[in-house]
């Protein structure tokens, strides 16, 4: 066992032999694939084009776009059970490539800037070239079930990139496709969505929005039922105070000289493994018993979680007591800013840090940890604080390439509104962002119901491959019933 600033007696009632027991069941909870291998043809891709003439003009993005670490496309994938009729029969209608590709040129008459291309403009900022001309579709079939990809189905398995299209360079984007999609038809009648978008155009919510329009489009609808809204100015830098600037100019000055000695970053890409754990019910509720009772009603699952797997993550990686470790939390700011409107898909992404040392993140209680997380969430507690986090984003245009040591990424995208997609025909039964092209190192955390209406948490992770060994143990002695840390 690997333990370092760690409490020792967290798992005070396990022998040595019981506890490496329950490693094993825990790990065994990741997705597994059920068939050895599988075969998925795709037919050749083709430009779809919105269905009706859209308007052709140049917009700019916002400076959240213009975010140098959203310059990629991002995958996403998204499993689909086949739904029975009430005679026990699949659903006899139109095939779920037809439908979706039909709604997809529909849909795009809304999103027509979807439908263009970026272009780069003299000063380094992007901007939509609204020309129309249409994003890539790809039908495929594959000689595989939905209930031989593990429940809940994540992509993870070995060939899940096969339910994604070629799109070649992810760092690419200026004048290309700004969206991708792959529906494969699966042999028991479901079928798995694949997409990427171009992230300077649509965060997470955003992209999920456009998919609804889709689907509900595809079950008979006659437009979206939320319409997409630009309004990209409303995420524009406002001036800054010398002494700000000031501030952000030590910070990169400190950056730039200091010598790379983290292993997330130094660590080359072969050498790193992305796995999704999921956490039951059972194993959250022994979590909440290291939590003192009188934090259980003010805190949020997600900041207790959260804290735990930073403490793990910081152990597996092995960094020094004296060392600096941040915490980076991505949050939504709709439902917190009043002004963006409902509709809205482009980036609204904050970025709230909170920093400390190794020794402090993992010799003191957990509820220190919950609180450091508690705290960075407060930095955009007001609108004033997420307009400065605005207007310090231009900073960093100037210093695309700084890498920040020691920071664990996090993300709840709990309800970022995957339950929704509904096509009718079928239902989405899982999900997730696979690590093809580029490494994710954000951990994402989302939820999962199974048919028996018995829910759950999955979580992402991405390490390299001893790290990841370590990390599993550590998660492993913090959720089982002989986890309660003594009261500090």
């Amino acid at each position: 066992m690997h333990i370092c600033f760690q409490n020792s007696s967290i798992i005070l009632c396990l022998t040595f032999a019981s506890y490496h027991l329950y490693i094993q069941t825990y790990i065994h909870r990741i997705t597994t694939m059920k068939q050895d291998s599988f075969v998925v043809r795709r037919r050749n891709p083709e430009l779809v084009a919105p269905a009706r003439a859209t308007p052709r003009d140049t917009k700019p993005l916002s400076d959240l776009d213009n975010d140098w670490f959203l310059r990629y496309i991002q995958p996403c994938l998204e499993f689909f059970r086949a739904v029975d009729d009430d005679d026990g029969h699949h659903h006899h209608r139109r095939r779920p490539a037809d439908a979706i590709k039909a709604a997809l040129a529909e849909a795009l008459v809304y999103y027509y800037p979807m439908a263009g291309r970026l272009r780069e403009l003299p000063n380094g900022k992007l901007s939509v070239e609204c020309t129309g001309e249409g994003v890539v579709f790809v039908e495929a079939e594959a000689d595989v079930r939905i209930e031989d990809m593990g429940e809940p189905p994540m992509p993870l398995f070995r060939g899940s990139d096969e339910f994604l299209c070629d799109v070649g360079d992810a760092k690419v984007i200026v004048g290309r496709p700004l969206f991708f999609m792959q529906i494969t038809q699966l042999k028991c009648g479901g079928f798995v969505l694949g997409t990427y978008h171009c992230h300077c155009i649509a965060d997470g919510s955003g992209i999920f929005q456009l998919l609804k329009a889709i689907f509900d489009i595809a079950r008979g609808e006659a437009k979206p039922t939320v319409l997409p809204v630009w309004d990209r100015e409303l995420f524009v830098a406002t001036s800054l105070s010398p002494h700000i600037i000031e501030e952000h100019q030590t910070l990169f000055d400190e950056l730039e000289s200091a010598t790379c000695d983290d292993i997330m970053v130094t660590m080359p890409t072969e050498n790193m493994v992305s796995e999704y754990f999921t956490i039951s019910e059972k194993q959250m509720s022994y979590l909440w018993r290291n939590v003192p009772l009188n934090l259980t009603k003010t805190i949020t699952s997600f900041e207790l979680l959260t804290a735990v797997l930073w403490r793990c993550r910081t152990v597996a990686l092995g960094y020094k007591p004296w060392q600096n470790v941040l915490l980076k939390i991505i949050i939504n700011a709709r439902g917190r800013w009043r002004k963006l409107p409902l509709g809205y898909y482009g980036n609204g992404l904050m970025y709230p840090i909170v920093e400390t040392t190794v020794k402090e993140l993992c010799t003191n209680p957990l509820e220190h940890t919950i609180e450091l997380v508690r705290k960075a969430k407060h930095k955009i507690r007001t609108e004033e604080n997420m307009q400065l986090m605005v207007d310090v984003m231009p900073l960093w245009y100037e210093k695309p390439y700084i890498k920040v040591q020691r920071i664990f990424e996090t993300c709840d995208i709990k309800w970022i509104g995957q339950d929704t997609l509904d096509i009718g025909c079928a239902k989405r039964i899982g999900g997730g962002i696979p690590t093809v092209n580029l490494p994710d190192t954000t951990s994402y955390q989302f939820r999962f119901k199974n048919e028996k209406n018995e829910k759950s948490i999955v979580i992402s992770m991405l390490l390299p491959r001893p790290a990841m060994d370590i990390f599993k143990e550590e998660m492993a002695a913090w959720l089982n019933e002989y986890s309660i840390r003594p009261k500090m």
